[in-house]
């Protein structure tokens, strides 16, 4: 301690300041930073967890091309993709706008909206296991009082991926919250002087509210957008692990499938390696084509 009061105030109180991160330093090194680097020596191996793995190089990597799960497992993710991400978005916008109108029991309604979205992935989906019934599910029956045969749902390899799309309204709560942060912070004198103008609240809404929500709006769809292509429960809940006829197949359902099913633990981390690098592409292609529509003001 002699030694530490001799130093500068400004060493002392950065060597004190690493002391105190240096718990969470340790936890980022061996939970995150550790096994990130293990997955990518493990990609160039052939490795059934048990036993020691053998090096193979890029083969898991070539292994991909001429591998049908894998591009059937990419198709239902990014169909997945894009059907519940601008569905998503939509939803929480119009509920945020519902919900930003000065009505009785603001409150409640916006908790009611909310507290889905915070239910457990697995109840859930285990939920809607229930509502997609093709007997006695609750869909199916509304539209048998309109003389609608309702489809076979989570049964059908045409309707499951839309079905799942669906039941991912169910979570908008969160996109809704984050939309109603988004309108608190639009001056109101925006729309008060678009109203002294004559504009309706239509043209109020396309070149005052979106505009201005567009930092927002790119927020929510970057991390959908990432969210949506991690998508592994909903596959393995209530397609059963990819069925039917393997529709259901997301990239990470089968990603765990291979790791810990079929234990081919090298093939798993070249199949992670490879969502990484989509995911980091995607993402930057989005960042560089939303720079000169985003608007953070109307100035």
């Amino acid at each position: 301690m002699s030694a530490l009061r001799k130093l500068k105030r400004s060493t002392r109180e950065a060597i004190e300041g690493y002391l105190f991160i240096l718990p969470w330093l340790i936890g980022l090194v061996v939970f995150t930073v550790g096994p990130i680097v293990a997955t990518l020596f493990i990609s160039c191996t052939e490795w059934q967890l048990f036993g020691a793995p053998k090096w193979v190089g890029l083969a898991n990597y070539v292994r991909m091309f001429n591998d049908p799960l894998f591009y059937q497992s990419l198709k239902v993710t990014l169909y997945y993709t894009l059907l519940s991400l601008p569905l998503g978005l939509a939803v929480g916008l119009a509920l945020a706008l519902l919900l930003f109108q000065n009505v009785k029991g603001q409150s409640i309604f916006r908790t009611i909206f909310y507290v889905p979205s915070v239910v457990p992935a697995v109840a859930s989906a285990t939920i809607w296991i229930w509502i997609y019934n093709p007997e006695f599910g609750i869909f199916n029956y509304i539209l048998s009082k309109f003389g609608i045969t309702g489809p076979e749902w989570l049964y059908s390899t045409e309707w499951i991926i839309p079905a799942i799309a669906i039941m991912g309204i169910w979570g908008a709560g969160s996109t809704m919250v984050i939309y109603l942060a988004g309108l608190q912070n639009i001056p109101r004198m925006y729309w008060e002087a678009a109203t002294v103008d004559g504009a309706s609240k239509w043209q109020q809404f396309w070149k005052i509210t979106l505009p201005l929500l567009s930092p927002t709006t790119f927020f929510l769809f970057v991390t959908g957008l990432i969210g949506s292509l991690q998508t592994f429960t909903a596959g393995y809940i209530m397609g059963g692990g990819g069925g039917p006829l393997n529709a259901s197949l997301f990239y990470c359902l089968y990603m765990y499938q291979q790791g810990w099913k079929w234990f081919n633990m090298g093939y798993a981390s070249a199949l992670s390696w490879v969502l990484s690098v989509i995911i980091f592409v995607l993402t930057l292609f989005v960042v560089k084509a939303s720079r000169s529509r985003v608007q953070y003001d109307l100035m």
